[in-house]
C-alpha cells in the first residue's frame, strides 16, 4: 500500500452526506477536477451506491484515488459485518476500500467484537487500513490496546467552536490520528465576526480560515459543499499559514461548547470528552 492517502492526499477529504444522485455526481466530479483524491461516505449514509456511479465516471487511475466509508452499527454482528462491507465494496465499485472504519462505538460500549471484525475485513484483503469514528479518549485507549495492527484515524468532530484537546493529547498517547469531521460546524462558525475579520486579513474566505486552522492542529480536514466555487476554496488551503496569534485567538472560541452531535440528536453517541 501506497501511503499517498496519509501523506498529502488525506489532508483534504471531500465528504458526501447528505448527498445522492445528480448532485452527488456533479458535487464529486467538481472536487475532483480541483484537486481532491480522496472521498468520504458512509453506509448509514445511503449513498455508497451513487458514490460508485460517480466514480466509475472518473477517468483516474484507481491507485490516485482514497475511499472511506464507514460500517453501520447495526452491522457490528458477526453474522452482518463482512456481507455489509462486501455490499460497500459492490455498491462502490471497487475490489477494496482504502479506510474501513467502525462509524460509531457500540451502544453498550463493548468495542472489542467490531473492533476484531475490522480486523478480519483489513486481513481479507477487504480494506487496505482500518480506523474507528466517534470513539471518546477511553475507547481511544481501549482500541490500542486491543487493535492486533494501526488504526489509522479516529474521525470525529472538530472544529473551532467545540474543545478537543483531549482526544487530540490522546491521538499523540496512542498514536491514533484524529480527522474531522462538521469541520466549518453546519455552517455555525460563519455567525463569528473573527474569521471574517481573519479572511480579510489573509485574503480568504471564512471558510478557508477555519480549515487552516483545523489543518495546523495536526487534523486532516474533511469538508463538503455543492457549490463548485467552495470546493474549490475548501481545496485551496494549503498554501498560507495562520500565525500563532491568530491560531490562539481561534482557539478561544473552542470555549463556545458548541457541539452538533449530541446525545439527544444521536442517542447511541457515548458520554463525550
Amino acid at each position: 500500500m501506497t501511503s499517498i492517502c496519509f501523506q498529502k492526499t488525506y489532508q483534504r477529504s471531500f465528504g458526501t452526506y447528505p448527498l445522492k444522485g445528480a448532485e452527488l455526481t456533479a458535487a464529486v466530479q467538481a472536487a475532483v477536477a480541483v484537486g481532491y483524491r480522496s472521498i468520504d461516505t458512509a453506509q448509514i449514509y445511503g449513498n455508497e451506491a451513487d458514490v460508485g456511479a460517480a466514480l466509475s465516471r472518473l477517468s483516474l487511475p484507481r491507485e490516485e484515488l482514497c475511499i472511506t466509508t464507514k460500517v453501520d452499527p447495526g452491522n457490528y454482528t458477526a453474522e452482518k459485518f463482512l456481507p455489509s462491507v462486501r455490499q460497500s465494496l459492490r455498491d462502490l465499485g471497487l475490489e477494496q476500500v482504502d479506510v474501513l472504519l467502525l462509524h460509531w462505538p457500540p451502544a453498550d460500549g463493548g468495542i472489542a467484537a467490531p473492533l476484531k471484525l475490522l480486523a478480519q475485513a483489513r486481513a481479507e484483503g477487504l480494506a487496505r487500513h482500518i480506523g474507528v469514528s466517534n470513539f471518546t479518549a477511553a475507547m481511544m485507549r481501549e482500541a490500542r490496546d486491543l487493535s492486533a495492527g494501526p488504526l489509522v484515524m479516529n474521525q470525529v468532530e472538530f472544529h473551532p467552536l467545540l474543545n478537543q484537546d483531549v482526544l487530540l493529547a490522546t491521538a499523540t498517547e496512542t498514536g491514533i490520528p484524529l480527522s474531522s469531521y462538521s469541520s466549518v460546524a453546519r455552517g455555525e462558525v460563519f455567525k463569528y465576526p473573527l474569521f471574517h475579520e481573519l479572511g480579510q486579513g489573509y485574503g480568504r474566505t471564512p471558510s478557508q480560515i477555519v480549515l487552516r486552522w483545523i489543518l495546523q492542529k495536526g487534523v486532516p480536514v474533511n469538508s463538503m459543499s455543492t457549490k463548485p466555487e467552495n470546493i474549490a476554496a475548501n481545496f485551496n488551503v494549503m498554501d498560507f499559514t495562520l500565525s500563532s496569534i491568530d491560531m490562539d485567538r481561534i482557539q478561544e472560541l473552542t470555549r463556545t461548547g458548541y457541539r452538533i452531535v449530541t446525545k439527544d440528536k444521536v442517542p447511541w453517541a457515548p458520554q463525550w470528552d
